[in-house]
């Protein structure tokens, strides 16, 4: 597929773009993110989520419209960026949404408008997402490969990305509840209501990860499956089927089989050490797909993603929801 199409300077002129970044504790990444942003848009909306590091006064200095989120309900991103695109004014045209963490590369902006104004029934434009330091940790890696996602027409986006504000209004914007997963399950309900979504070659945004132990990765990926779970609940029974083979393998490979080799373990003795076998097979039948690294995780990663839709599913089945799962 060939890239967004760059936009003629009076077609871009014409355009009211806003940019909405969401942020906790950022410091100095929220600076640089609002930084990049300042020539590309025409107002920018910071929605703080009870930062304890000055971020608030920070962002007010560098101009933008602050929104402190009421700290007696409970923080997530899509009921952040919400509050963001409540604030955005009634001519905007288009929104930039953006983490605090991550930095807009420069003419992002500017492309990504030039191909909503070149195809009106497009609602998103993304484009590449990139790790700052992918080789400080192999778990900054896996994010950098997890993003490198086929351009062209795409059923989602992330939480980078470039909208109509038409089509945001239209869908009633983010599910303020979900924890994770929120822009996967607006971009389904775009796409229902016959809007298109793109991501074009290009680069768009250098996103900060800083995940450097174990534990955090394990945290991101149990948020995984809880976004898996959610999903799936919210729309696995359409015909889009949304999340629910994502939601089963989690279930089957960090649950189901871990579940018959303890049983097996328990009456058959070696046995269960032979059945074991099958995750080194899987690692190696994921090493012809991906590099060797990826599908290691991949195998792992099941497992925390298991915990994340039981848990899920044991607070839906209880009529209770839980706060963010965070990683860093």
């Amino acid at each position: 597929m060939s890239a967004a199409p760059s936009p003629s300077p009076s077609a871009t002129a014409k355009a009211r773009i806003e940019a909405v970044v969401i942020g906790r504790n950022e410091g100095t990444r929220l600076l640089a993110c609002l930084d990049s942003l300042r020539d590309q848009v025409d107002r920018i909306i910071y929605v703080d989520s009870g930062s304890t590091d000055g971020s608030v006064a920070a962002a007010k200095a560098r101009g933008a419209t602050v929104i402190n989120l009421d700290t007696e309900i409970k923080f997530t991103a899509a009921r952040a960026r919400n509050a963001g695109l409540a604030a955005i004014s009634d001519r905007c045209d288009f929104v930039q949404f953006v983490d605090g963490d991550c930095t807009v590369v420069d003419n992002w902006v500017a492309a990504a408008v030039g191909h909503l104004q070149s195809d009106p029934t497009c609602a998103v434009v993304c484009g590449r997402r990139r790790e700052r330091h992918p080789d400080a940790s192999v778990y900054n890696r896996l994010c950098d490969w997890e993003w490198d996602t086929p351009i062209g027409p795409t059923r989602a986006c992330g939480g980078d990305a470039l909208m109509r504000a038409t089509a945001l209004r239209q869908v009633g914007g983010y599910r303020d509840e979900l924890i994770a997963g929120e822009e996967p399950e607006l971009c389904l309900r775009l796409a229902r209501n016959g809007w298109s979504l793109y991501r074009a070659d290009l680069e768009m945004t250098l996103h900060d990860a800083q995940m450097l132990r174990f534990g955090q990765w394990w945290q991101r990926s149990r948020r995984a499956g809880f976004a898996f779970a959610e999903g799936a609940a919210l729309h696995g029974s359409g015909p889009e089927r949304h999340w629910v083979a994502e939601t089963r393998r989690a279930l089957i490979w960090g649950a189901g089989i871990p579940a018959v080799l303890m049983l097996v373990a328990a009456t058959a003795g070696p046995g269960a050490a032979l059945g074991a076998a099958i995750y080194p097979l899987q690692f190696l039948r994921l090493c012809r797909k991906m590099p060797a690294e990826v599908a290691l995780f991949s195998v792992i990663g099941k497992f925390p993603e298991a915990l994340g839709v039981i848990e899920a599913r044991w607070l839906r089945l209880r009529g209770q929801s839980r706060g963010l799962l965070e990683y860093k």
